[in-house]
């Protein structure tokens, strides 16, 4: 049996997750699109799933809590994106990924 502390580093997490073919790193731009870190691709929230996230909390300072979003576009890019928690947050991050979570329960309502 694996340690949990091993299965839960962002290391691991991130290494199952290239495997599972989220290989591209995003970013959230000045202008609040989501953009691959060579900025060839950019997706505004509505183009943009959260597929899974994944929670770290730091072992000896709780500054250090971070999230990692696995993303997908609707053009099929896979990938992900992390921020901290806190005042380290970055604002761009959370606004844009907040639009997405709210996208996605506008879009289970019109399901019922």
């Amino acid at each position: 049996m694996q340690d949990k502390v091993e299965e839960r580093s962002l290391v691991n997490v991130l290494n199952r997750l290239r495997k599972d073919g989220f290989k591209h790193d995003f970013k959230v731009s000045d202008d609040g699109k989501l953009r691959t870190m060579d900025e060839k691709e950019q997706y505004s929230p509505e183009e943009v799933r959260i597929v899974d996230h994944y929670r770290f909390e730091g072992e000896s300072n709780p500054d250090d809590m971070s999230i990692l979003y696995a993303l997908e576009t609707k053009s099929g890019l896979k990938g992900t994106i992390s921020n901290s928690f806190g005042p380290y947050a970055d604002e761009k991050v959370d606004t844009f990924l907040k639009q997405v979570e709210d996208l996605g329960k506008n879009l289970d309502k019109d399901d019922k």
